[in-house]
C-alpha cells in the first residue's frame, strides 16, 4: 500500500510539471487523499485479533471485499493521466521552440537596432564634419575676399598717387613750357628792335651806368642779410636750376633796359631784375657791353655776379615780373 502511495505522488509530481489543467490536478489530489486514509487505518486493523475477522457478520465481510476494488477505481485516473502526457510533450517542445525563436528574434533586433544607431551616429558626426568643413572653407573665402579688397585698396591708392604725381608733373611741364614760351617771345622782340633803338638804349643804359657807379663800394652795398632777408618774388626752383646760376651767364647789353626807383633794371629770362645798390668802382665803364654776369640765389637772396671778378660779393637785386 506504501508503494503505491508513493507511486502515486512521484505521478502527481510529474503532472505537475508537465502542465496538466487543474481540474486533472484536483482529481489526482482527491485519489491521494483516498489512498492516504485507506493506509492509515490498515495498521491498526493487523493488530486485531483474527476472531473479530470471524465474528464480523457477512456485511463487513463485503465491506473488506469492495475496498480492493474501490482502491483498483482510485488508481484508474493515474494510469489515464500517464497515457495522455505523451501527446502533451511535441506542443510543450514546440512552444519552447518558439519561445527561444522569438528569444533569438529580439536579440537579432536588438542587435540590428544597435547597428543603425551606431550608423546614424555616425552619418551625424559625418554631417558636423562636413558642416565644420563647410565653416572652414566659408572663413577662408571670407579672408580671401578682404585680402583682395585690401590688396584692391592699396592698389586704387597707388594709382591715385601716381596720377596725381602725373598731373602735378604735367603741370610742372606747362609752366616751364609757358616760361619758355615767353622768353622765347621776348628773344624774339628782342631781335625785332631795330639798329637805331639799340643805339639810343646803349646811350641811354651809359648815362645810368655812369650814374650808379659807387664811390666806395663796401660802404655803399648792403646784403639781403642787412636788409632783413629777401622778400620778393621767387622764381621756380626746377625752371631757375634750367636758366640761371653760375652755368647760365649773360651779357646785360641787349637786354630789355630801363630806369626805375632811382635804380636800373633789366628782363632776362622772363623776369624783371630790379638793382638795390650800385655796382662796385673796380668794374669797368663798359661792364655791362664785356663782362659776363649770372644771377644766382647765394645765402639769403639774389645777386648779381661779375665772371670777370670770382670770389667777389655780388650786387643785390630783387626779382619781379
Amino acid at each position: 500500500m506504501l508503494v503505491g502511495i508513493a507511486s502515486s505522488a512521484n505521478e502527481l509530481a510529474r503532472v505537475a510539471t508537465r502542465g496538466i489543467s487543474m481540474t486533472r490536478v484536483e482529481g489526482f489530489i482527491a485519489t491521494f487523499a483516498l489512498l492516504i486514509l485507506l493506509g492509515a487505518s490498515i495498521p491498526s486493523n493487523a493488530q486485531r485479533p483474527q476472531q473479530q475477522g470471524k465474528q464480523r457478520g457477512p456485511d463487513q465481510q463485503q465491506q473488506g471485499a469492495q475496498q480492493p476494488k474501490q482502491q483498483g477505481r482510485g488508481n484508474q485516473p493515474a494510469a489515464q493521466q500517464q497515457q495522455r502526457n505523451p501527446n502533451q510533450q511535441p506542443a510543450v517542445q514546440q512552444q519552447r521552440q518558439q519561445d527561444q525563436q522569438h528569444q533569438r528574434q529580439a536579440q537579432q533586433q536588438q542587435v540590428k537596432n544597435q547597428q543603425q544607431q551606431v550608423k546614424n551616429q555616425e552619418k551625424a558626426a559625418k554631417q558636423q564634419q562636413q558642416q565644420r568643413s563647410r565653416q572652414q572653407q566659408q572663413v577662408k573665402d571670407q579672408q580671401k575676399a578682404a585680402k583682395q579688397q585690401q590688396q584692391q585698396r592699396r592698389s586704387q591708392e597707388q594709382q591715385q598717387v601716381q596720377n596725381q604725381q602725373r598731373s602735378s608733373q604735367q603741370q610742372r611741364q606747362q609752366r616751364a613750357q609757358q616760361q619758355q614760351k615767353t622768353q622765347n617771345q621776348n628773344r624774339a622782340r628782342q631781335m625785332q628792335r631795330t639798329q637805331q633803338q639799340q643805339r639810343e638804349q646803349q646811350n641811354q643804359q651809359r648815362q645810368i651806368w655812369q650814374q650808379n657807379r659807387a664811390s666806395n663800394w663796401n660802404s655803399q652795398h648792403r646784403s639781403w642779410q642787412q636788409r632783413g632777408g629777401y622778400n620778393g618774388y621767387r622764381i621756380p626752383d626746377t625752371y631757375f636750376r634750367s636758366n640761371y646760376g653760375r652755368n647760365h651767364w649773360f651779357r646785360i647789353y641787349n637786354l630789355p633796359f630801363m630806369f626805375a626807383g632811382g635804380y636800373p633794371r633789366f628782363q632776362y629770362g622772363g623776369y624783371w631784375f630790379n638793382f638795390l645798390d650800385p655796382y662796385p668802382e673796380y668794374w669797368g665803364n663798359n661792364w655791362y657791353e664785356t663782362d659776363d654776369v649770372y644771377v644766382d640765389y647765394y645765402d639769403d637772396g639774389y645777386y648779381l655776379f661779375n665772371r670777370r671778378y670770382p670770389g667777389r660779393p655780388g650786387i643785390a637785386i630783387s626779382i619781379s615780373f
